[in-house]
C-alpha cells in the first residue's frame, strides 16, 4: 500500500488524514467504501470460484432484457453499466469521487464488522498499463482505443493478451450514477487485485473503520445531509428520511 492503513473513527478522522494524503496531490482521487475491511477490491465476477465465461452472463442478459427495455443500449460496454447496475457479475467495479458516498458504504451494513475507506489514485493505476495521455490527470472513457482490448468481445476472441485493470469514466446516464458521483476501474481477463496491482503499489491505501464507530458515522452523515435517498434517489428510499 501506498500509505500504512488508518483508523477513523469520525468524519473529521477522515478529512485530517486527507490532508495528510493528498493534499499535495493535483491529480484525481477516487473513493470506495466496503462494510468488510477484509474484503480484496475485486469486481464481482471475478469472485466466482468455478465462473462460466462472461460472454455466459453477457449474452443471457442481453436475452432476456431487451424485450423489457425502453431503449437499446448502443455499445458493449453499455451493456456491461446495465449488468452493473442490476447486479449482474460483470468485471466492473464501482468508485466514486465523494470521499462522504464512499464513507457511507463502507458502514451502512455489516454493524458487526470492521469497514474499510479504499483511496485510489487513477491515473497511477492506468500508468502502469502504460497509458499515456496529453493531459497528465486524463482518465480515459469508455469509448477511447485504449479500453478495446477490455471489450467481452474482444477477450472472447482472444486468451493470451494479460493487462492490469484500469480506471475509465462513463456517461452518468441514471440518478443513482449521478447522485453517487460514480466511476469505474474494469478488470481484464485475469483477477489481478486492484491493491496488489503493478510492481510496486503506489496507487492505493486504506482506512478501517471499527464496527464500534460505524453507527455513530452513520449519525454525522445524515447531519451531513449523506443518506439512502440522497444515493439512491428512488422512492424505495424515502421512508429513510423520516425515520
Amino acid at each position: 500500500m501506498k500509505y500504512s492503513d488508518v483508523e477513523i473513527s469520525s468524519v473529521s478522522d477522515l478529512i485530517t488524514q486527507l490532508k495528510d494524503h493528498i493534499s499535495d496531490f493535483e491529480g484525481p482521487i477516487w473513493f470506495r467504501g466496503q462494510s468488510i475491511s477484509e474484503w480484496s477490491l475485486q469486481p464481482r465476477l471475478m469472485r466466482i470460484s468455478s465462473r462460466p465465461p462472461e460472454t455466459h452472463y453477457f449474452n443471457r442478459f442481453k436475452q432476456d432484457a431487451s424485450l423489457i427495455l425502453q431503449s437499446r443500449p448502443g455499445s458493449e460496454f453499455e451493456w456491461l453499466f446495465l449488468m452493473q447496475h442490476y447486479g449482474v457479475p460483470t468485471r466492473l467495479l464501482d468508485w466514486s469521487e465523494s470521499a462522504l458516498v464512499a464513507l457511507y458504504f463502507a458502514i451502512n451494513k455489516e454493524p458487526e464488522h470492521e469497514g474499510a475507506l479504499w483511496v485510489l489514485q487513477p491515473t497511477v493505476l492506468n500508468q502502469k498499463n502504460r497509458y499515456k495521455p496529453e493531459f497528465e490527470f486524463e482518465i480515459p472513457s469508455f469509448e477511447d482505443e485504449i479500453l478495446i482490448n477490455y471489450l467481452p468481445s474482444t477477450i472472447a476472441r482472444e486468451s493470451k493478451s494479460s493487462l492490469l485493470p484500469m480506471a475509465a469514466i462513463a456517461p452518468r446516464n441514471s440518478a443513482r450514477m449521478q447522485a453517487q458521483q460514480g466511476v469505474f476501474t474494469i478488470s481484464h481477463r485475469e483477477n489481478i487485485l486492484i491493491e496488489n496491482a503493478g510492481d510496486t503499489v503506489d496507487h492505493i491505501w486504506k482506512y478501517r473503520i471499527p464496527s464500534t464507530r460505524k453507527g455513530d458515522l452513520l449519525k454525522e452523515l445524515k447531519l451531513l445531509g449523506t443518506n439512502k435517498f440522497q444515493l439512491f434517489p428512488e422512492l424505495d428510499s424515502l421512508s429513510e428520511i423520516f425515520s
